[in-house]
């Protein structure tokens, strides 16, 4: 059977035909013989998402974006399909997020949930808006440029008031300050001099101080040993009982003077009546007279012979000059 030139022409327009669509599809992504569970997800906006982007669950592609068409005539959101190529399990709760990239194409990131249920062909998943690289960059230099612009309108406050001081006035009096300075700092250097300055000098009688304090460290411990003895012998003694005691005595004490300069009493008679005394030395007195009486005239008083003669002169009647003259009225 001879076929026409015709025939020929159509069968060839077919299979061309049907290798430009399925060149097309496999350039969109699109594979003939696998797996091709849909899901959808709604966007209120896919930024710079395209057809056949991929979709990825944990930086995995696992499928492609099929289509993209709007819910309603006033867009109020973007119905996204996502072809699902690999066999897994993709919980109901999995949410979907467009992630952005300034130097390639954008991509859809599935998060998985942790449902029991598994999302199906056709099923719609949830999803979370993304800002996209480019807007986080920018919300997060946003504080840093402002603070910058706060830092240089301080920092040109800042120049200004400098300006503002550096008159000729003020420079003369910086240079002024700058000497003085100097000034002090050659003295605290001849002070921090290692050699001749006073810090060194003290520092050397600290160390030989302390160097004495270490010779004499066995004398200190002893001299500590022997206080800490004494604190304890002190505190072993009855010093209640013997304050009681003591105070007692001095009870006593006071009794005894305040009998004593009490009248009523004997040695108080003795110590407070003027007659009395008066009455003792003028005793005394007599008492003198007489003993120096006996010692002159002793036949007077004593005879001791028997045929003797009495001595008949008169009697001392004043004490001599060497006994107390003044007799009491």
């Amino acid at each position: 059977m001879k076929i026409s030139n015709e025939t020929k022409v159509g069968v060839l327009a077919a299979i061309a035909i049907t290798l430009l669509i399925l060149g097309f599809n496999f350039l969109k992504g699109k594979k003939l013989f696998e797996r091709k569970d849909i899901l959808y997800a709604v966007f209120d906006k896919v930024d710079a998402l395209n057809s056949s982007d991929a979709v990825k669950i944990n930086g995995l592609p696992v499928g492609n974006v099929a289509e993209m068409e709007e819910r309603d005539p006033n867009i109020s959101a973007i119905v996204v399909g996502l072809h699902i190529t690999k066999k897994i399990n993709i919980p109901k709760n999995s949410i979907a997020v467009i992630e952005g990239n300034p130097l390639g194409s954008s991509s859809i990131n599935i998060i998985l949930g942790t449902s029991t249920e598994y999302a199906r062909d056709g099923d719609t998943i949830q999803t979370n808006p993304s800002s996209g690289i480019l807007s986080e960059l920018k919300g997060a230099l946003g504080p840093t440029v402002t603070q910058v612009n706060g830092t240089l309108k301080s920092l040109d406050s800042l120049l200004e008031q400098v300006s503002a001081i550096f008159d000729p006035k003020t420079k003369n009096n910086i240079q002024g300050i700058v000497a003085n300075l100097a000034v002090s700092t050659a003295s605290l250097n001849a002070l921090l001099n290692a050699q001749t300055g006073a810090l060194a000098k003290s520092l050397n009688n600290l160390n030989s101080f302390t160097g004495n304090l270490k010779n004499n460290n066995d004398t200190i411990t002893r001299i500590i040993g022997n206080v800490d003895k004494l604190t304890g012998n002190l505190a072993h003694l009855e010093l209640e009982k013997t304050l009681t005691s003591l105070q007692a005595a001095i009870g006593n004490l006071n009794s005894t003077l305040a009998k004593v300069n009490n009248s009523d009493g004997t040695l108080g008679l003795l110590m407070n009546d003027k007659k009395l005394y008066q009455n003792l030395t003028s005793t005394s007195n007599s008492l003198n007279i007489l003993l120096q009486d006996i010692r002159l005239h002793p036949k007077r008083y004593i005879n001791v012979s028997v045929f003797g003669k009495k001595d008949k002169s008169e009697p001392l009647m004043t004490p001599l000059s060497d006994s107390a003259t003044k007799v009491p009225k």
